[in-house]
């Protein structure tokens, strides 16, 4: 007879909950069953069943050895409604031939042409700031990673548009994001109808622009344009995944690092101290953000201690054994990266911002897993890496950041956010 996955009981639930009253996140609990469970236990709630994994063994599990045995794709999820035949909730070779598509646009050789769209667009965030002011980094990374991604990756000036849809972006990453639906499948939620609509509509409006020019480039909406067999549905789609999920990684990426940095401002002090040394007053370049080491290291620590996609989830294909326990065909698996980057086997004061713990360190296999692994590991990662320290380089030559004592928690949304945001007062440097 299989042994039940463990779950907790009523001793450690209190527990769960008292920690995540004190963070003000569900990661509290979740940490806590780890903790009291070990690298396998199962949630439930009413009308919401998974197991979670944790550890190195799990990613390997999820991603490499067992990865034919999971779908990504899961019907009627909030996921699937949105991105419809997107590149992340396609499976087999419906979405090995997508990315096929969308490859050559992120492959790292493209890197270098999209760094002036990057400066460009940061400047024109930062000329908002002014010489003294309080900002929200959420927000202002939001506008940037939007600028960035749309200008880009599909060579669309989003500048007149990004008020109008503003809402609709932000109404979007909230229908994705864990709610209602999941306890209640099916559930009907009208309020989303107008503002999905809308994003739809600006996409659809882009790409018939896009085949109506003559001359088309490199970019990600022109190699989708030039392909015969994708019709607009198609390309929608994954316009739609790459604008939502690529540009609330980076926001989320963004926001974190600035708020570390301003938690530590020896780190700050570090860090910009490099970036004047490297690169003085000129434009962030590749061949600039190549020799910034220790800002490398404030983002992969950054992205060890709040991982955007802190979490992957599938479904189970066949009756699948981990670890010794059963997980039976159709059950929802989750495996936490967030958890899993804090594991104390594995690194040393987990829990602590240490961007010197990357000088030399090499982690364990599949304890480091920002960007996902194995052949389905995140598309844009190259994109997002480059993108985030031109970003942090630029803002860290034009302006001296305090963070105002505004209290921050991890807010399990549609990405690993922030919240309420980071306020932080800017001073534009001399």
């Amino acid at each position: 007879m299989p042994q039940p996955i463990p779950r907790p009981d009523g001793l450690l639930s209190l527990k769960a909950l008292r920690q995540m009253q004190t963070e003000h996140s569900v990661l509290g609990a979740l940490q806590v069953f780890s903790d009291g469970l070990g690298p396998i236990f199962e949630l439930r709630l009413p009308g919401f069943k998974a197991v979670m994994l944790v550890g190195p063994e799990a990613a390997r599990f999820v991603l490499v050895s067992q990865k034919d045995d999971f779908r990504w794709r899961s019907e009627g999820d909030p996921v699937t409604l949105l991105l419809r035949h997107g590149v992340l909730v396609e499976d087999g070779e419906s979405h090995d031939r997508l990315r096929r598509f969308m490859n050559p646009a992120l492959h790292k050789q493209m890197l270098k042409t999209y760094v002036d769209e990057m400066v460009q667009r940061t400047d024109e965030v930062l000329a908002s700031w002014g010489q003294n002011s309080q900002q929200d980094m959420l927000v202002e990374m939001r506008k940037v990673a939007l600028l960035i991604l749309m200008g880009g990756l599909y060579r669309v000036d989003y500048s007149p548009d990004m008020q109008r849809l503003w809402a609709s972006v932000l109404k979007t990453i909230e229908y994705i994001s864990p709610g209602i639906w999941m306890f209640w499948p099916g559930v009907p939620r009208p309020w989303y109808t107008r503002r999905l609509k809308e994003l739809d509509d600006y996409l659809f409006q882009i790409i018939r622009l896009r085949r109506q020019e003559k001359t088309q480039g490199s970019d990600l909406l022109s190699l989708l344009v030039k392909q015969s067999d994708m019709d607009d549905d198609l390309i929608r789609d994954q316009l739609m995944t790459m604008l939502i999920a690529g540009h609330d990684t980076s926001t989320a990426l963004l926001s974190w690092a600035l708020y570390l940095l301003g938690k530590h401002p020896h780190v700050l002090e570090q860090a910009r101290e490099e970036i004047d040394r490297v690169g003085g007053k000129d434009a962030p370049s590749m061949e600039m953000v190549s020799q910034l080491h220790y800002l490398d290291h404030v983002v992969d620590e950054a992205l060890r201690m709040y991982p955007p996609i802190h979490l992957g989830s599938r479904k189970a294909a066949v009756d699948l054994e981990f670890h010794g326990y059963t997980i039976p065909s159709g059950t929802r698996v989750m495996y936490s990266i967030y958890l899993t980057h804090r594991l104390e086997q594995y690194w040393d004061r987990p829990h602590e911002f240490i961007p010197e713990r990357f000088d030399q360190f090499k982690p364990t296999p599949y304890t480091y897993l920002p960007f996902g692994g194995g052949a389905r590991n995140c598309i844009g990662a190259a994109f997002a890496q480059v993108e985030v320290k031109i970003v942090l380089a630029r803002i860290l030559q034009r302006y001296s950041l305090e963070l105002l004592p505004n209290p921050v928690h991890a807010h399990m949304g549609a990405t690993l956010e922030p919240r309420p945001g980071v306020m932080m007062r800017v001073v534009k440097r001399s």
